[in-house]
């Protein structure tokens, strides 16, 4: 690649990957990538035994019990459209966040627009007041007999903002409702304990702030619920059954897991337990006040939600088009994302919906020169 690159993409995916990320996929590559659960020569059980320290890992960084209740998908999109189609039965009211990603929002409305659920949307991106005990009081205002799932996101895609997530796990003990979390902005960046936190299922991908590959995420099960199968195929348990298993993981893993990239994911944990959380937040939060408090200098730039300080930077300069700053940006080696990262809602709560915006997110590879690059070129720009 010519030229230098100032990567801060992050929330899309983290670049570069740790050295130990890309030696664990080589050496899975070259030396063990057997098809777990198909076989009982050693390539096989070295893949079963790498893909059950995954789940070990996974299970020590989010408070899960067991390993079996981490069920390997190929992305959170893939894992978030299970949870949702699998819980929700014809009746059934769910309530979503109005900053909700696509992947959670899409398959709600499809489901709504065929007529088989109900849902709301309660408000706290767009709300002044974002105190826990306010958002309890909306959500319960929301509350119906027939709500069956809560299902959020964690943290925005488009700026800092988190919701307190104890406060919804509380309502949704309190009333008998599954709560489902989207941690995909979330994990590596904030420390989450399912059993604290009363969440029931939690949904995160490989490839963003836990520094692992594309092609795999997971669902972690706190709760006995049976779910419909989004899937069904070989599983390597009870092959003669026409049926898929009724245990997790196997009932959802059907077919051949992304071992390869399983092998990624399980260095990327040990990478960022090892830096440790509070360390690559606080990492994060320092880069976010150096790119707010430089674009407040610069005339006509807009930064939004910039009292949430965290990894994720939203940003328009001016009148200019946000897709024409991310374009002039890109040809001074700047990556960052620019429209509507796939958020209509949050767009809309923002009141960035017609024009869209800037995003710059960071993570533990990001240093100051890559903001202070970054700046340079937003002056520039201002003054063209």
């Amino acid at each position: 690649m010519k030229g230098e690159i100032f990567y801060l993409d992050n929330a899309a995916t983290s670049f570069p990957k740790p050295r130990s990320v890309i030696l664990g996929v080589s050496d899975c590559l070259s030396n063990y990538c057997g098809n777990a659960g198909r076989g009982s020569h050693r390539l096989a059980l070295l893949a079963a035994q790498k893909i059950y320290q995954c789940r070990e890992e996974i299970c020590s960084l989010v408070g899960a019990d067991a390993s079996e209740n981490v069920v390997f998908v190929p992305s959170c999109t893939y894992g978030l459209n299970m949870l949702i189609k699998g819980i929700l039965k014809q009746g059934d009211h769910v309530l979503i966040s109005d900053m909700e990603h696509n992947s959670v929002y899409r398959p709600i409305k499809k489901l709504a627009d065929e007529g088989r659920i109900t849902y709301d949307i309660f408000n706290f991106l767009s709300t002044e007041d974002k105190s826990p005990e306010a958002l309890g009081s909306e959500i319960e205002h929301r509350i119906k007999p027939r709500t069956r799932l809560i299902i959020c996101a964690h943290q925005s895609n488009i700026c800092s903002l988190s919701v307190p997530v104890d406060k919804i796990g509380e309502i949704c003990r309190k009333n008998h409702i599954l709560f489902a979390l989207d941690t995909a902005q979330s994990i590596g960046h904030a420390p989450i304990d399912m059993k604290k936190m009363n969440i029931d299922f939690l949904v995160a991908p490989s490839h963003k702030s836990l520094y692992g590959p594309q092609g795999c995420g997971f669902v972690v099960f706190n709760s006995k619920e049976i779910l419909d199968t989004l899937v069904e195929g070989g599983s390597g348990i009870n092959s003669l059954d026409g049926e898929m298993p009724r245990d997790i993981p196997d009932r959802f893993e059907a077919g051949t897991l992304p071992l390869p990239s399983i092998a990624g994911l399980y260095e990327g944990i040990r990478e960022v337990r090892s830096l440790g959380i509070d360390t690559i937040s606080s990492h994060e939060r320092g880069l976010f006040r150096l790119l707010r408090d430089g674009l407040m200098t610069i005339r006509g730039a807009t930064v939004y939600m910039p009292e949430h300080e965290g990894n994720t930077l939203l940003f328009n300069i001016g009148d200019i088009p946000c897709t024409e700053v991310g374009a002039f940006l890109d040809s001074r080696g700047i990556c960052v994302r620019s429209g509507f990262h796939c958020a209509a809602l949050a767009h809309r709560s923002l009141g960035t919906e017609k024009r869209g915006a800037v995003r710059a997110s960071f993570g533990i590879f990001n240093s100051h020169r890559d903001v202070e690059h970054l700046l340079t070129a937003c002056r520039e720009i201002s003054i063209r």
